[in-house]
């Protein structure tokens, strides 16, 4: 399975930030929208991701207060990349190694959409029920080959 995969299932809806806005605007945005994470663009590029992660370890900082931070100075400004090709074994292994929960997806440098440790998550699963459904039909339809048919039936 690759991430493409994902994609078509999740959809396109994409909530973005520019990095010069306010944080606050940021996190509104993030509660509206009950959602994890906002793309951060500038000037038709990804240049970010900001998660509920980043959110948490500035208010740390700044001792409980959001004040005039903006996105820029909270951001994650290299975060982890895939493609629409990439496999899904490999998103796994890629998000595991940096603890990452979100992922965007480029194609070049168009924004396909941001997948989710859920969703990759979500997409395992599925494929393991799908799998699992699969073999009981095979297993349940098992052709019985060592009973000889009626017309071989010896008499006694």
């Amino acid at each position: 399975m690759k991430v493409i995969d994902i994609l078509r299932v999740k959809g396109g809806t994409l909530f973005t930030v520019s990095p010069d806005e306010h944080l606050s605007v940021g996190v509104t945005t993030m509660a509206d929208q009950d959602i994890g994470s906002l793309v951060v663009m500038a000037h038709g590029e990804l240049v970010g991701m900001l998660t509920f992660r980043e959110v948490i370890e500035a208010l740390v900082r700044n001792g409980g207060s959001i004040g005039s931070l903006l996105v820029r100075g909270v951001m994650d400004d290299h975060p982890l990349t895939c493609t629409p090709e990439t496999e899904m074994d490999e998103v796994r292994r890629m998000m595991l190694g940096r603890h990452a929960r979100y992922m965007p997806v480029l194609d070049g440098s168009t924004l396909m959409g941001v997948i989710s440790f859920y969703d990759v998550a979500k997409a395992v699963v599925d494929g393991q029920d799908f799998e699992n459904r699969m073999l009981k039909a095979y297993i349940r339809d098992w052709p019985l080959e060592d009973q000889p048919a009626d017309s071989e039936t010896p008499n006694p």
